[in-house]
């Protein structure tokens, strides 16, 4: 009947060629959604190797869609390739070109979906890992663009505590900015980005609160800045925090060593 139809419309078809191209259809169907399900299959798998620390596995079985247009791959991607390359083990021309990858996967998601804050987080991140490769200058020269994607993410997730944190990390880093990087930052800009320790206190605690005790750092960051404004008992409360963190990674243990070393300093 359906082929009676098409004849009447002047489509001259076989049943034979019809039956393929309806086959096709069916099959062309069937691929979509079943790529759909592989996308959402990866992603799944990928979120348990990152929960479970195993970053070189992880790394391994997200670099195979690295032609992805799915920005939630590509982020994911991004991160990996950085936390590999913040592994002991990598050598120095490792960390180098994972980085220079990280940021273009990150870039590329973001190109894939504005909307996606994982995107905007991680295109700030591997940015600013990208300027310790290129010198001071280009560092502090992309500090606005950074901080604006990072402020976009949390616009798009007010309840993303990393984000958070690491806009607290970017004041501290403006805050202690030693004077001749103050004086490349006023060559660079009419006005150049400054902050202050209260400032990052403030968005370590907005951290703390969005998500209490998620991430070692934010305990250490918190202790740091509290000595910084001379607050010692504040300093000591989240020092000990941080040395008692659980150690998960290896950044879990280098907080915990700094953190004990701060203690014994004060």
């Amino acid at each position: 009947q359906v082929l009676r139809k098409s004849l009447q419309r002047g489509v001259t078809l076989s049943t034979g060629s019809f039956l393929v191209y309806e086959a096709h259809k069916l099959i062309s169907g069937f691929t979509e959604v079943h790529a759909s399900f592989k996308v959402e299959e990866v992603i799944e798998q990928a979120d348990y190797l990152y929960g479970s620390g195993e970053t070189e596995k992880l790394y391994r079985l997200l670099v195979q869609h690295k032609n992805s247009d799915d920005a939630e791959l590509l982020w994911r991607l991004a991160r990996a390739s950085r936390d590999l390359a913040q592994l002991s083990s990598t050598s120095a021309e490792e960390k180098r070109q994972l980085a220079y990858e990280a940021f273009e996967y990150a870039k590329k998601a973001l190109e894939k979906n504005e909307s996606n804050f994982a995107a905007h987080k991680w295109y700030a991140i591997c940015l600013s890992d990208v300027g310790d490769f290129e010198g001071i200058k280009t560092k502090i020269g992309n500090a606005i663009v950074i901080k604006e994607h990072f402020q976009r993410a949390v616009e798009l997730n007010p309840k993303d505590a990393t984000t958070i944190h690491l806009i607290g990390i970017w004041c501290y880093s403006f805050a202690e900015m030693p004077w001749y990087q103050r004086k490349i930052a006023a060559t660079l800009f009419a006005t150049p980005p400054t902050s202050t320790f209260q400032e990052a206190l403030r968005y370590f605690h907005m951290a703390e609160e969005a998500d209490p005790n998620f991430y070692s750092k934010n305990l250490l960051f918190l202790g740091k800045t509290y000595l910084k404004l001379n607050n010692k008992k504040m300093a000591l409360l989240w020092l000990s925090k941080a040395k008692d963190y659980p150690a998960h990674t290896e950044e879990d243990k280098q907080v915990q060593k700094e953190a004990l070393e701060l203690l014994n300093s004060i």
